[in-house]
């Protein structure tokens, strides 16, 4: 199996390396600076100084602007930071990847809270809502590509009517370069990712066939519900941008579905996700496999029987920085099988 480290690798990482090293030379930013931000107003008179990246596509993207200097933390990382920011990450303190206490934050005296996901400052956080933040003068940023509703799941992670797609990444990457006066550095990173869209969005299926794909992320244990990524989110769009389709139907964002009904949509594709957090056995890949191969009903289903089981990294499946380095994973793998041309 093609480790993933590899596969990071080789997919076009030593350009980000550049860009965030690139210098910002135009466009500054002009203080006040007032966004809308899911649904709240947040204003910055001056670039931040002291921030936190509370979730790993946060903290990436900060990152890979080049803002490592003007961090104190880091928490909540389901996989290890992709390969060519280890530099620049280990100069930040990790405050856990887990869940943090927002005490830990506050110890750190931070100005800023870049947020990746609204189970971390949600109405329903166990972590604090944004206007604890508030309350103690601290600027936050939640990810536009999450900000979901909640109305017809009632999860925190809430469901997605549309097919997400990159323009909320490229609105979260411009906003934040903003925030911090490195707009020439936001406008490079999103070129790059729009120039890799683009080359991925030509992969067609061998014989012109519209591929089902099941994207899953992880189980508590082989015989609980799956959670699998949702028609419509970072999964679906993976599938969609490589000329396919998400055999998922359900528009949650993160669906548990049992296996059942994993085996009646029939899937081409089984994409299984690679976490390096260790909280459950069937976070690893080979566990996943394993249990694919071997168990006498899963083991029916046409993406098993031919083999076409393919890893991602996990952190991929959610609509972040990485979603553009999963598709780039799943094509390879697909083209060694011979199922992309």
């Amino acid at each position: 199996m093609t480790s993933l480290k590899s596969l990071l690798a080789a997919c076009g990482l030593s350009a980000l390396i550049g860009t965030a090293a690139t210098p910002s030379l135009a466009g500054s930013t002009t203080y006040p600076l007032t966004l809308e931000n899911c649904g709240a107003e947040v204003t910055f008179k001056k670039a931040p100084e002291r921030a936190i990246g509370l979730g790993q596509n946060s903290a990436e993207i900060l990152l890979l602007l080049g803002l490592q200097d003007k961090m104190v933390g880091t928490a909540f990382w389901p996989s290890k930071v992709l390969p060519q920011l280890a530099e620049a990450n280990a100069k930040v303190k990790l405050l856990t990847v887990e869940m943090p206490t927002f005490e830990s934050m506050l110890a750190e005296n931070p100005d800023f809270v870049a947020v990746a996901l609204p189970s971390l400052v949600g109405p329903n956080s166990k972590i604090a809502k944004r206007e604890d933040f508030d309350k103690v003068g601290v600027s936050t940023y939640l990810s536009p590509s999450t900000c979901l509703s909640t109305k017809d799941v009632k999860d925190q992670y809430g469901s997605r009517g549309e097919l997400w797609n990159m323009d909320l990444l490229y609105k979260e990457i411009d906003e934040l370069s903003q925030i911090f006066n490195v707009t020439d550095r936001g406008q490079a990173l999103i070129a790059d990712f729009k120039a890799r869209k683009a080359k991925l969005r030509g992969s067609v299926a061998k014989d012109g066939q519209n591929l089902s794909y099941v994207f899953w992320f992880s189980s508590p244990s082989p015989s609980a519900d799956a959670y699998v990524g949702g028609k419509n989110g970072a999964s679906g769009f993976i599938a969609n941008l490589l000329g396919g389709h998400n055999a998922i139907a359900a528009e949650a964002e993160w669906p548990t579905i049992g296996w059942e009904g994993i085996i009646a949509s029939n899937p081409d594709v089984i994409v299984v996700a690679s976490l390096d957090r260790n909280r459950w056995e069937l976070d690893k890949p080979e566990a996943k496999i394993n249990f694919l191969n071997t168990d006498p009903a899963v083991n029916q289903i046409p993406a098993v029987k031919n083999k076409a089981l393919v890893v991602m990294d996990g952190q991929a499946m959610n609509p972040t920085i990485r979603t553009i380095y999963g598709a780039e994973q799943v094509a390879e793998q697909l083209k060694a099988l011979g199922l992309l041309k």
